[in-house]
């Protein structure tokens, strides 16, 4: 078994990336590259490969999961692949033609002034709303359908008259916007994927 994290290891006909650290215990995780196992500096070859395959069957079933996924997405023409700096240039170049433009529609109608716009390219926020009513939205938003977008401007401005996620606020973002239930979903359930494309992870 090598200890560069650079090769690839095999045990039990795994193939698997080893990366040694300073943490205490073993741990493994299945992403689109494969399965990677952590370890501490001092875990023997033995230690590694009795924790593989403790987990033999956990790693089945999740890499079952993974590849599952992986063909939906594919199916409904969506790419993992990772978003190169000029891709996230463009986004962030349309976001700032349209996110805009969609604030200024909405603003009117729930009854908020806003200060500035910023357009970001985040891995977790699709939008937030500071107290001085400036708003930040992410450019991957560029990726989700017009109506996630709306749904996100919405909730947003609404937190300039309510700052919080009480049933008041959700009551005046369903006014404005009476689909929301529907597309926040969408992001709920998509909107991971989306964001991975920031990491290709």
């Amino acid at each position: 078994m090598q200890n560069n994290d650079k090769n690839k290891n095999k045990a039990f006909g795994l193939e698997y990336r080893l990366i040694r650290s300073q943490r205490r215990t073993l741990g493994m995780e299945i992403g689109k590259n494969g399965l990677i196992v952590r370890a501490p500096l001092k875990a023997s070859d033995a230690d590694i490969r009795a924790f593989i395959e403790k987990h033999l069957a956990w790693i089945e079933k999740h890499t079952k999961e993974l590849e599952s996924r992986e063909k939906e997405r594919a199916a409904r023409g969506e790419s993992t692949d990772k978003l190169s700096e000029e891709e996230i240039r463009e986004l962030a170049a349309r976001a700032r033609e349209f996110i805009p433009a969609r604030v200024h529609l909405y603003a009117p109608r729930i009854g908020v002034k806003f200060g500035r716009i910023t357009i970001r390219n985040q891995r977790s926020k699709w939008g937030s709303c500071s107290s001085k009513g400036n708003l930040n939205f992410n450019c991957l938003l560029m990726l989700t359908p017009p109506e996630v977008i709306d749904s996100v401007v919405v909730h947003e401005l609404c937190h300039l008259k309510e700052m919080n996620h009480s049933p008041r606020f959700y009551a005046e973002v369903k006014r404005v916007f009476p689909d929301y239930d529907r597309w926040n979903d969408w992001l709920k359930k998509n909107g991971a994927a989306i964001m991975r494309r920031m990491t290709g992870e």
